[in-house]
């Protein structure tokens, strides 16, 4: 007499969907707030938040995603007409697998750790092969970005204070600026080591 059989364990809903590259799963997310959304309109959206933490997709791939995800059935599209212009445009919505997808993914994929790659920082570790001058325009010119990015932060963080359904990324846009806060910060006070490591000459 034979024993009965175990049951199958279920797999995982993250490992039994396709296996998508991150720009995917961002494309997604931007999707996920519910708006119907040209590839330009992505873009835009990108550069607003996106860019301050992790990256912007080029449009190129944002319309290469938006190409995979319609075949696999998380996003649909349909062609408008554009208030201007003679062309009509082809607009992006999510589905609803497309929804649960990117949930599943947002809450069970691993999570790798930040890998900080800090052009300045490689050129300051090679202070040795430069003039003192040029190690202070390297930073100055670092410090002088950070406080841009931090600027631009804070003016898309204020404007995603209007929008209830964007307090998530808000928050993300508040974590931007204080980020560049520091980084700007940051290059401030290695200019003022530098200073003192090198007699309190003055900075250019």
């Amino acid at each position: 007499m034979t024993g009965a059989s175990e049951p199958q364990k279920q797999q995982p809903a993250l490992e039994a969907g396709p296996k998508l590259p991150p720009t995917s799963w961002a494309v997604l997310g931007l999707l996920s707030f519910g708006e119907e959304l040209s590839g330009y309109d992505l873009k835009k959206w990108s550069d607003w938040s996106l860019r301050f933490f992790y990256w912007s997709p080029s449009f190129s791939q944002i319309y290469s995603e938006l190409k995979r995800l319609e075949q696999i059935g998380y996003a649909n599209s349909r062609m408008v007409a554009q208030e201007v212009g003679n062309r009509d445009k082809r607009v992006y919505r999510i589905t609803d697998e497309g929804l649960t997808a990117v949930r599943v993914w947002a809450r069970e994929a691993p999570m790798d750790p930040p890998v900080l790659k800090h052009g300045p920082m490689l050129r300051l570790w090679l202070g040795h092969l430069l003039e003192p001058e040029q190690i202070r325009e390297v930073l100055g010119r670092h410090r002088d970005f950070a406080e841009q990015m931090r600027h631009r932060a804070e003016a898309d963080a204020a404007g995603a204070a209007d929008e209830p359904g964007w307090a998530y990324p808000g928050l993300a846009l508040k974590w931007a600026e204080r980020y560049y806060a520091s980084e700007r910060d940051l290059a401030e006070a290695m200019l003022a080591d530098i200073d003192e490591a090198s007699g309190g000459s003055k900075r250019r």
